[in-house]
């Protein structure tokens, strides 16, 4: 199979138009002309906000809630509803829910004035948004994160009436309404504000980067790189959703997009089916901790630290590449034991000759990763990055109109140099270069597809921000809650006391934890829930509070890939005909570098690019990179022993005692201290050669 026969991008369903309880597309008809256009202005009313920052926070966060509302029930009223009379009805619905947020806007200062005194009026429209937000969360996301935050809230509403550490002095009605539905503390805490100013944005820039062809070139440079590696389908596959994490940042969304193409591939080339799922899923959550973008827990992260986004892409650059290695590394080694070639180069597209193409597209994402790395804010990257890419769409399609080569040339000069300028400038040059690029397409017939691409691309990401801001304007009642009652301290006492005897198991108790929330909520919910709680407990036990929000936020991410509900694998499952169950045994095996990386950094904070623990001997000996150095090679080695333990092969097939002897030298190598360090090494080496020495005649490691 060829590059060629890749499904295009557009007719690929996303992750949330699959999962998330609503079909794909906006309906038909006029309602499905009206839906378009609510996302299309969502879209324009959040850049216009990003770009600009002229409304009060409070107002931003109302109205984004309000449009996600509308616009959630509008598309279940066009796509879910039966009758005449249940559409018109939860058409209602998203008009109520809309004016929720036009009431908080026009008497915005009338409502600070009012604040503890609220009026009848106002109660009633805090209650009508709370009230809201649950149904549409609902439909969106089932049952289980509705039924958790409902229970914060019947918690805040009737925790007086219990006894010993859970009860609380008690709030009237008038109280939580106004502390839920309109403090900054409850659904427009935090997690709406992030959705509103950072995690919009990037969603509308990946639908633009999908729109302009950047995943099949992805794609093409995945293919090219590595399809004629030893089990090539399912290292194109990893890679691909590596290269695709960089821009989409979110889990099942790949697994939905590139499982068509890859997990029937993987299927031919000879893996197992569940084998071919997992590779599928595990690459494809790995996108949430690959930067640059990293899904929006790493907006939302550093907010709530209050430490640029850059911190935390440093943190998980080591983390990503073991996490990906790992795969690399889990797919050599079972593409070895059953004895599976890549495919043919001739049947490859080059990767150089895609780059030489569509190389232009890879400047957006470059400026977004530099603006970032040199620690501008996130809103401000995200906004020049999908405005050049923006200008790149248009540009192209100007430039195609253009007949001789000189003057294109010219033409891409000037456009560069005038995009170039907005660091100095600001965003106002930005505006007027895209302004006058709409004028032109506008005006040049051959240009005019041109407007369609953006048009649907700012409709596709509004659409597809729609169960992220859902989640985050639910997940606010959570934070509320604990904020509110202070319940928070007594699930940090426990830790605490557990902590006390030992830090590991404390460890345990908080990835139980986010694995069990993970069963039934997104990882969004599952992160701000679980470092609300363990957070803080964690820092007060010595783990440098980055790596204890890392921490939760790994393992969020694993509870897609860990059984019993695993939902990035049940995602997979239709593609790979196999039940999802069965595919996630393989996807954990082959994320076995996420289980442990957060283990090992917690001990060794710089495997995070965090500082060392006082008394570290290779810090203090021979300074900061050589720890860092030392912290990963040790880390490599032991989920590189773990790779052949799940798998049973390394030049030749392992026995049991060979893979019980990997798995626990593995474990060795990852216990703090240096001596153990040390001796784990040695045994490495022992181990490698009495494998060698056994197989001498079987087929090296190089082999295909």
């Amino acid at each position: 199979m060829t590059v060629s026969q890749i499904p295009p991008s557009d007719s690929q369903p996303t992750a949330e138009e699959a999962i998330e309880g609503l079909p794909p597309g906006f309906g038909s008809g006029l309602t499905g002309q009206i839906a378009y256009g609510i996302a299309f202005c969502f879209s324009l009313f959040q850049i216009w906000v990003a770009a600009y920052g002229l409304l009060a926070s409070q107002v931003v966060r109302a109205m984004h809630v309000a449009f996600v509302l509308l616009l959630g029930f509008a598309l279940i009223a066009n796509l879910v509803a039966k009758t005449r009379y249940s559409k018109a009805f939860f058409w209602g619905l998203g008009m109520l829910g809309f004016s929720t947020g036009l009431y908080n806007w026009i008497f915005y200062k009338e409502l600070l004035l009012r604040s503890n005194y609220l009026t009848m009026t106002d109660l009633t429209m805090g209650a009508i948004m709370i009230a809201l937000v649950f149904w549409l969360g609902r439909r969106l996301m089932g049952w289980p994160l509705v039924i958790i935050s409902g229970c914060f809230l019947a918690y805040s509403a009737f925790g007086e009436h219990l006894s010993g550490m859970l009860q609380h002095r008690g709030y009237d009605w008038e109280m939580l309404i106004e502390h839920f539905g309109y403090g900054t503390e409850g659904i427009y805490g935090s997690p709406v504000y992030v959705s509103s100013a950072y995690i919009f944005i990037f969603v509308v820039f990946a639908a633009f980067l999908e729109r302009a062809g950047m995943l099949e070139l992805f794609n093409d440079v995945a293919l090219g790189l590595v399809g004629h590696w030893r089990g090539g389908a399912a290292q194109v596959c990893t890679l691909s959703s590596a290269l695709m994490g960089t821009v989409s940042g979110s889990g099942v969304a790949n697994v939905v997009a590139s499982g068509q193409f890859t997990i029937p591939l993987m299927k031919k080339s000879g893996f197992r089916a569940a084998f071919a799922g997992g590779v599928e899923a595990t690459s494809s959550m790995g996108g949430q901790i690959m930067p640059p973008i990293m899904g929006a827990v790493a907006f939302i992260m550093a907010e709530t630290l209050n430490i640029p986004y850059g911190d935390v892409v440093r943190a998980a650059l080591i983390p990503a590449f073991l996490y990906f290695g790992v795969c690399f590394w889990v797919v050599y080694l079972e593409s070895g034991k059953l004895n599976l070639l890549g495919i043919p180069k001739e049947q490859l597209p080059s990767p150089w000759e895609a780059l030489k193409k569509q190389w232009m597209l890879l400047i957006p994402l470059g400026t977004l990763v530099y603006l970032l790395f040199a620690n501008y804010t996130p809103i401000f990257a995200g906004s020049m990055g999908l405005a050049l890419v923006v200008v790149l769409i248009l540009g192209t399609a100007v430039a195609a109109q253009i007949g001789p080569l000189a003057f294109r040339f010219a033409f891409w000069i000037a456009l560069g140099i005038a995009s170039a300028a907005f660091l100095k400038y600001g965003v106002d040059l930005l505006a007027m270069v895209i302004g006058a690029m709409l004028v032109l397409c506008f005006v040049l017939k051959g240009a005019r597809e041109a407007l369609v691409i953006v048009r649907d691309s700012l409709a596709l990401g509004a659409r597809n921000a729609l169960p992220v801001a859902a989640a985050c304007a639910i997940v606010g009642v959570v934070i509320g809650t604990l904020t509110l009652t202070g319940i928070a301290s007594t699930f940090i006492g426990a830790v605490l006391r557990i902590g006390e005897e030992s830090l590991f198991l404390s460890l345990i108790l908080v990835m139980i934890t986010c694995l069990v929330l993970g069963m039934g909520i997104p990882t969004i919910p599952n992160y701000i829930i679980t470092s609300s709680l363990a957070g803080p407990a964690l820092e007060q036990l010595g783990v440098p509070l980055l790596i204890s929000h890392m921490f939760v936020f790994y393992f969020g991410i694993l509870a897609d890939l860990t059984p019993p509900v695993a939902l990035a694998c049940f995602a997979a499952a239709p593609m790979a005909k196999v039940s999802g169950l069965k595919i996630s045994i393989d996807a954990t095996k082959l994320a076995i570098a996420g289980f442990v990386v957060p283990f090992v950094a917690v001990y060794s904070p710089a495997l995070m690019l965090q500082a060392p623990h006082p008394g570290s001997v290779i810090a203090e000996t021979l300074g900061y990179p050589a720890e860092v150095i030392w912290i990963t090679l040790q880390t490599v080695l032991a989920v590189g022993l773990w790779g052949v333990a799940v798998v049973g092969f390394l030049k030749a097939t392992a026995p049991w005692w060979e893979r019980a002897l990997a798995l626990g030298i593995g474990i060795f190598l990852v216990i703090p201290g240096f001596s153990y360090d040390v001796a784990g090494l040695a045994l490495v080496a022992l181990f490698l050669a009495q494998h060698l020495m056994r197989n001498r005649g079987s087929a090296g490691l190089v082999a295909g």
